[in-house]
């Protein structure tokens, strides 16, 4: 009996042992700034640059402060700040973004982000936010929603649909962190009626339960944004 107890202890510290080996390792270096070169490191997606050529401009974006220009189709404008721009962000898990909206209705449409959670704080304006859950055990999407003011902060979990709208009259400003330096970004309508090729367009009437002369003028409208 007591080899038995003691088989079994070994069995669940030898399984406990590979759940945790199976996690991300920490990082082995201060930080992997990233470089477009493919002679270095390999790290996440992106080679490091020597750590001694490293210099300031590599942790740096100028320009957050500056308004965008809201004149877009949905009235809003979104400044990425990731690893793209600050190549010093790679491996770090984090990057920022600010949202500008129009007065009347400027909108961040549904999209959603892969790879992070977004928490989301109200500079200007008032917006009407929201997310949508995964089904839940009844089958459902539920829809959770808060309108923000100045000074509110909101989180947006990560993989989920979600929003913002600009239901002031004035300007809006919003900053959004997110839990990658790349967090990736699937705009719905974008992704679904102006994908490259095109989706067959019997799998969207019968998807969406409409028309196929709606779904042809979808197409037309965001195949033709997304790829002018």
């Amino acid at each position: 009996m007591e080899g038995l107890k003691f088989l079994i202890v070994f069995v669940v510290l030898a399984l406990a042992s590979s759940f945790a080996s199976a996690s991300d390792p920490s990082r082995l270096q201060d930080f992997c700034v990233a470089i477009n070169e493919t002679d270095g490191v390999f790290v996440n997606g992106k080679f490091c640059k020597d750590p001694q050529q490293v210099t300031e401009k590599d942790f740096f974006f100028c320009g957050l402060n500056v308004p965008r220009d809201t004149s877009s189709p949905v009235g809003s404008n979104v400044t990425a700040v990731n690893v793209a721009q600050i190549p010093g962000l790679n491996t770090l898990g984090i990057s920022l973004a600010r949202i500008d909206f129009a007065p009347y209705g400027g909108l961040n449409p549904p999209h959603t982000h892969p790879r992070a959670t977004e928490i989301l704080v109200v500079v200007e304006g008032t917006l009407y936010v929201g997310f949508v859950t995964s089904n839940l055990a009844n089958g459902d999407n539920r829809l959770i929603t808060k309108v923000l003011n100045p000074g509110d902060v909101f989180v947006f979990p990560v993989g989920l649909i979600h929003f913002q709208l600009n239901v002031g009259k004035t300007n809006a400003v919003a900053l959004a962190s997110l839990s990658s330096q790349n967090p990736g970004v699937i705009t719905i309508a974008n992704a679904v009626f102006g994908a490259d090729p095109p989706i067959n367009p019997n799998v969207l009437t019968k998807a969406f339960q409409v028309d196929k002369k709606v779904v042809d003028y979808l197409q037309k409208q965001f195949w033709t944004d997304n790829n002018n």
